[in-house]
C-alpha cells in the first residue's frame, strides 16, 4: 500500500485529519485497531471550544453538530455555597463552547470518510512505525492475521499515549505530573439539572455537572486515586453530589438512573518534541491534560489543523518551513492548554493534605474571579480557546 499520509488512530484527531487532507486534494489512509462500533461508542470528551467548532465548520462536518449540539454562552463556579456565572461572549468578544460529545463528532467524519471512499481500515493493528528519518517512512501492521506495509510521505500518530507512534520517536523528553486523586464520573438518563456546565469546589471535593443532550446528564465526582467505581452505589453518588452542590438558594438535583459509571485518574503529560523526521506526533500521543480544563480533544484538533495547513502549505509552495516549525507551534498551544488545566484543577479540587491555609487561598482565587473581571476574562478566554498556530 501507498500513500502519501499514513494516519494511525481513528479517534476525533485522526479523522479530522483525513478531512481536512481530502479537502486539500492530499490523500491519506487511515488504520484503526478497533472496529467501527467500539469507535463510535467510545465515551471521552464533550465540550468543543470555539476554534474546534469553527474548524468543523470549515471542514463540511458541522452541520449536525449545529443542529443537534448545545451551544453554551458560559459556566457556573460554585463555592462556599455561593454562584457565580462566568459569561463567555461578554468576556471574549463574542465566542462561546459547544456540548457535542466526542461519539458524535466521529460518527460524523466516519460518515464522511465512507462517503468519500477514503480508505479507513477499522481492525487493523499498527505494529511498528519504521524508516521515521528517511523520505520513505513506513507502517507495519496487521490485518485480518496478516502482516503488511503502508508506505508513505509523512506519518501522523493519533493513537494516543500506548500508540506505537510516541515509542518510534527516539530521543524525546518528557514531562509528567499524576495527581492524587480521580473523577468518578456517570452518564444518568435525566435531564440536566442546569443549562450550563457547573464547576463547584466543596470541602468534601470537586464536583461538576455537565450534559450529552437534553435528556441524558454526565456529572463527575473527585474520589481518592484507588477507587473502584463498583464501591459506589447509585444513591450514594447522588447524595455526594448533592452535598458538593449545595448552594444557598432553592436549586435541586434531578435524580435519574444510572446507566454508566467509570474512574477517570488524573495527569498531565508533554512529549517534546511532537516530531522525528517524517513522523509527526498528535493529541494524547503527545500530551494528556486532567478533563477539569475540557481541553484534551480540542488540542488535538488544534495539532491536526497546524499539520494539515502546514502540508498544504508544502504543497502549493515547496517549503518545509510550516512542516519545520511544527513541534514548536503545537507546544506553544499545548503548554497554555496545560497552565490552564492545572491551574483549574488545582483551583477547584480538595487536596489529600490540604491546609486550613490552602483552603482559604482556593476560596480568594474564586472570589478574585467572581470579583475581578480581568481575572474572569483570563478564565473566559482560556476556557472558549487558544488560537490555533
Amino acid at each position: 500500500m501507498r500513500t502519501t499520509v499514513g494516519i494511525i488512530g481513528a479517534g476525533p484527531a485522526g479523522l479530522l485529519l483525513a478531512r481536512l487532507l481530502h479537502n486539500a486534494g492530499i490523500d491519506s489512509v487511515v488504520l484503526e485497531s478497533r472496529d467501527r462500533a467500539y469507535v463510535e461508542r467510545r465515551q471521552r470528551a464533550g465540550i468543543l471550544e470555539q476554534g474546534t467548532v469553527d474548524v468543523l465548520r470549515e471542514a463540511g462536518a458541522g452541520e449536525r453538530m449545529d443542529r443537534e449540539g448545545l451551544r453554551h454562552d458560559g459556566i457556573e463556579l460554585r463555592f462556599d455555597r455561593r454562584r457565580h456565572r462566568v459569561d463567555f461572549p461578554a468576556l471574549t468578544g463574542g465566542r462561546s463552547v459547544m456540548v457535542y460529545a466526542q461519539t458524535e463528532v466521529c460518527k460524523d467524519l466516519i460518515a464522511l470518510r465512507i462517503e468519500e471512499g477514503g480508505p479507513l481500515l477499522f481492525e487493523t493493528e499498527a505494529l511498528a512505525v519504521e524508516g521515521a528519518d528517511t523520505d520513505r517512512p513506513r507502517v507495519r501492521f496487521r490485518r485480518e492475521g496478516v502482516e503488511d506495509v503502508l508506505e508513505c510521505d509523512y506519518v501522523v500518530g493519533c493513537d494516543g499515549f500506548w500508540g506505537v507512534a510516541r515509542s518510534a520517536v527516539p530521543d524525546g523528553r518528557t514531562f509528567e505530573r499524576t495527581y492524587p486523586f480521580s473523577w468518578l464520573g456517570i452518564l444518568a438518563d435525566v435531564a440536566p439539572s442546569h443549562d450550563e456546565l457547573v464547576y463547584a469546589r466543596h470541602d468534601r471535593g470537586f464536583a461538576l455537572l455537565s450534559m450529552r443532550s437534553p435528556s441524558v446528564s454526565r456529572l463527575y465526582l473527585q474520589v481518592p486515586a484507588d477507587t473502584d467505581a463498583d464501591d459506589w452505589s447509585d444513591e450514594r453518588i447522588w447524595d455526594e453530589l448533592e452535598r458538593r452542590f449545595e448552594t444557598d438558594d432553592d436549586w435541586t438535583l434531578r435524580r435519574g438512573p444510572v446507566t454508566q459509571k467509570s474512574v477517570t485518574p488524573m495527569r498531565s503529560y508533554v512529549h517534546e518534541p511532537m516530531r522525528h523526521g517524517r513522523l509527526f506526533l498528535a493529541g494524547d500521543a503527545a500530551h494528556i491534560v486532567p478533563p477539569t480544563g475540557a481541553k484534551g480533544l480540542n488540542l488535538a484538533v488544534g495539532d491536526v489543523v497546524t499539520f494539515a495547513r502546514a502540508l498544504a502549505h508544502r504543497t502549493a509552495t515547496g517549503s518545509d518551513d510550516l512542516l519545520d516549525a511544527y513541534s514548536a507551534t503545537c507546544l506553544r498551544r499545548v503548554w497554555q492548554a496545560e497552565r490552564f488545566s492545572y491551574d483549574m484543577t488545582t483551583l477547584l479540587h480538595t487536596a489529600p493534605d490540604a491546609t486550613p491555609f490552602e483552603d482559604r487561598l482556593q476560596l480568594a482565587r474564586l472570589d478574585r474571579i467572581a470579583s475581578s473581571r480581568a481575572a474572569e476574562t483570563d478564565l473566559a478566554e482560556a476556557y472558549t480557546g487558544f488560537p490555533i498556530g
